[in-house]
């Protein structure tokens, strides 16, 4: 099983290169992030996560499970919505489990890519599975929750990391 990514591995601050093999290889990958995501109890898992420097993610959450390649994120409702949000990929040293903090996300947005068979894919969200899209597509462009904090809030964190 792959390994989850935490942290200081410099995958996480690297933006993803496209998608271009759409191969047996490739829905092997996806099968594997499925895999690795159920193993912590993740709800959204992209590629730098697990070492993939490609631009796809997986998530199951809120009733909505899927995976799309080469995202384009576009905010349909800008109104900030503050919630709960941790990663993965920002575990606490001593319990491993994800580090929690309000984080800010646009109320609505719509997600556009393509799926392993090359097929459109277009979803617009609300809730819980907009904040899941923002939150993967950033870490295709190497960003983290915590960059989104103020800086007190997210040294707090890394000290815990």
């Amino acid at each position: 099983m792959r390994e989850i990514r935490v942290i200081g591995d410099p995958v996480l601050r690297t933006p993803a290169d496209p998608v271009t093999d759409f191969d047996r290889e490739l829905r092997r990958l996806i099968d594997e992030m499925f895999q690795a995501m159920y193993a912590v109890n993740g709800v959204g898992l992209a590629g730098p996560q697990i070492g993939v420097s490609r631009r796809l993610f997986v998530y199951d959450i809120a009733g909505r499970k899927g995976h799309v390649l080469n995202p384009v994120l576009t905010v349909d409702d800008p109104e900030e919505v503050t919630d709960e949000e941790g990663c993965l990929s920002v575990p606490d040293r001593q319990t491993r489990l994800p580090i929690y903090a309000p984080v800010a996300r646009a109320a609505g947005v719509t997600v556009e890519g393509i799926d392993r068979l090359q097929r459109p894919v277009r979803i617009k969200a609300r809730g819980s599975l907009a904040r899941c899209f923002q939150h993967e597509t950033e870490h295709l462009d190497g960003k983290l929750y915590v960059d989104r904090l103020p800086r007190n809030e997210a040294r707090k964190i890394m000290l815990r990391a």
